[in-house]
């Protein structure tokens, strides 16, 4: 049985369709973490890090799906399950990089592609290596890049998450408020989040729940 741990709320209702147990995490390492290691006593044998994802490599864009070869993060390189990611179909391949926070400016996004030879990168995938690891479990990741590594995150994107991993309204509404200079970037990221959402539905369409069982 596949377990899929996913950043927030709105990309669990997608992993969903996969008729498997999905925990959202909050959009935290340590969210995930608990995500993780609720679904490996529930017996699954194996976990899947789903959702959106940050670009490192300029040749991402917007909506482009990548299947890690491995997970970095705190500078320990886990090798994800080569035949669970075969399931997951057709993407660009690399390693992802789990960092503890979003990476919002373009200067860090060009300095941790170069230090790391990361592709993309997100806050949850660590925690599930870390977890299947620790349980003995095989891994894979499916991601959809959201913004690229030409984009700096507006303000409102570090505050929009509440701890369930939910838009809190009410925080981004406040950072507009504060700085409506920002609206122009938020209406594109929030296209370009459409764009990486709707690749992930695409592809949760394609994939067979049952070609997972020779690997599970």
């Amino acid at each position: 049985m596949l377990g899929v741990v996913t950043g927030l709320t709105a990309e669990a209702k997608i992993a969903q369709r996969l008729g498997v147990p999905v925990r959202a995490g909050g959009g935290t390492p340590e969210g995930a973490e608990r995500a993780a290691r609720e679904l490996a006593t529930l017996g699954v044998t194996a976990l899947l890090s789903f959702g959106l994802a940050g670009g490192l490599d300029p040749e991402l864009q917007p909506g482009d799906l990548i299947v890690p070869n491995a997970v970095v993060e705190d500078g320990r390189i886990r090798i994800a399950s080569r035949l669970l990611s075969g399931c997951l179909g057709e993407a660009r391949h690399g390693m992802l990089l789990s960092y503890n926070r979003i990476v919002t400016s373009v200067a860090e996004k060009a300095e941790l592609s170069k230090s790391t030879l990361c592709r993309a990168v997100d806050m949850e995938s660590g925690a599930v290596a870390r977890v299947a690891e620790m349980n003995g479990l095989p891994f894979a990741v499916l991601r959809a890049v959201c913004d690229d590594a030409a984009r700096t995150l507006p303000d409102a994107a570090s505050a929009a998450l509440n701890s369930k991993g939910a838009i809190a309204i009410s925080r981004v509404a406040l950072s507009v408020l504060l700085n409506p200079l920002q609206i122009p970037a938020l209406i594109t990221l929030g296209r370009d989040a459409g764009r990486a959402r709707a690749a992930l539905v695409g592809r949760v369409h394609q994939i067979s729940v049952s070609g997972f069982g020779s690997v599970l």
